[in-house]
């Protein structure tokens, strides 16, 4: 990651009154640091000598939820804020400063991860978020854990990369299969995360239940924590790779990553329609050997209610040249964020200012129609 996305700049949203409409970024209060991706003004080409703000400019606040920071969200997310603000002040485009979105400034939440975002966003918390495909899905259709908060008016922006899960283990604590997680300390995630809805269908595909394991929800770095400490067993967490939180682990603690290649892995994939077959390259973490696994899409959403206009000028954003250059720079996953697979996948329809986007540039604008139980292809990870 490069040293402008090491600096982060907090800003505390005013009222809504300041803003204009439909954005009201009015933050949880249990997550107060806003990480503007790029290292502040500086980092979005506001340096001394480019014009001034003027009295009229209008300057709007847009959120993107993303993760706990010690997941791929979270630094994603910062990418995305930092390709798409574009303040006024900054430098133009053409002169090296920003091709964003003009008078946009875009901060990366850290929340607990993708159940979270959505219950945030249908509260109207936040504007867009990063959520897994099978949790998206799930919001839409009103199924577990949405039964009784489903949220129909979510709309994507586009399909960003595939998250692997990762099932992590101490390499000299003698379990081999996630079957072998009977009885033992496991950390199935942070309440409110897509992980934790990952975790239970795992659980539940090697006939356990959370009573056989002894369960604990925490966050992953606090989870790599005790594993070290020899207070846990396992733990879990759905990302792209390589994660900061196991990608540090794995530096304090030989490790390995439980496979999912077995008839009851096959199982999963029936659990997990939108999950298809995923692949850890050995090296990806120090001394861990290539891992099969189970992956899934990670999707930028956002609220069906924000004006078509400003979304059709973030997804233009997010796709246009220098944006490519970020990503490629910013995170191995961020070369697999690509225009050609935006639309592949999406588990929620296209937000209106988004297909006119695609539709200009020669894309169908089809939402590509939700896998069936089982017909879980290989992933191109």
């Amino acid at each position: 990651m490069s040293d402008r996305m090491h600096r982060a700049m907090q800003f505390r949203a005013g009222p809504a009154d300041t803003l204009s409409d439909p954005l009201h970024p009015a933050a949880p209060s249990r997550r107060r640091l806003l990480l503007l991706a790029g290292g502040g003004l500086l980092g979005l080409g506001l340096v001394p000598g480019a014009q001034a703000q003027q009295p009229g400019d209008q300057v709007r606040f847009f959120q993107i939820g993303t993760a706990t920071t010690g997941g791929t969200y979270f630094l994603i997310g910062g990418l995305l804020a930092n390709a798409v603000s574009n303040p006024p002040g900054t430098r133009p485009c053409d002169r090296g400063g920003s091709c964003g979105v003009p008078g946009l400034i875009v901060v990366a939440q850290s929340t607990s991860g993708a159940v979270e975002n959505v219950n945030l966003l249908r509260q109207r918390r936040l504007e867009s978020a990063l959520v897994q495909a099978d949790i998206a899905h799930a919001a839409i259709e009103g199924k577990a854990p949405f039964e009784k908060t489903a949220y129909a008016d979510l709309r994507a922006i586009a399909n960003l990369y595939t998250e692997t899960i990762h099932l992590v283990v101490r390499a000299d604590g003698g379990l081999k299969r996630p079957g072998d997680l009977k009885g033992k300390r496991v950390a199935l995630g942070e309440q409110g995360s897509g992980t934790l809805v990952t975790s239970r269908a795992i659980l539940a595909s090697y006939g356990l239940s959370e009573k056989a394991v002894n369960p604990v929800y925490l966050s992953p770095a606090a989870a790599g924590d005790r594993l070290v400490a020899g207070e846990l067993d396992a733990f879990v967490i759905v990302g792209g790779y390589p994660l900061p939180a196991v990608s540090e682990l794995a530096r304090r603690l030989p490790i390995n990553l439980l496979p999912f290649d077995d008839p009851k892995g096959e199982q999963l994939k029936k659990r997990l329609p939108f999950f298809t077959e995923s692949r850890i390259e050995a090296g990806t973490y120090e001394n861990v050997p290539a891992t099969s696994s189970l992956g899934v899409g990670a999707q930028w959403l956002v609220r069906g209610d924000i004006k078509p206009q400003l979304v059709h000028d973030i997804t233009a954003a997010l796709w246009n040249d220098q944006t490519r250059l970020l990503l490629d720079a910013g995170h191995p996953r961020g070369k697999s964020i690509q225009l050609r697979t935006a639309l592949d996948g999406l588990a929620v329809p296209l937000h209106p200012g988004a297909e006119q986007y695609y539709r200009e540039v020669g894309l169908t604008a089809e939402t590509a129609a939700a896998p069936q139980a089982g017909e879980g292809g290989k992933s191109p990870h």
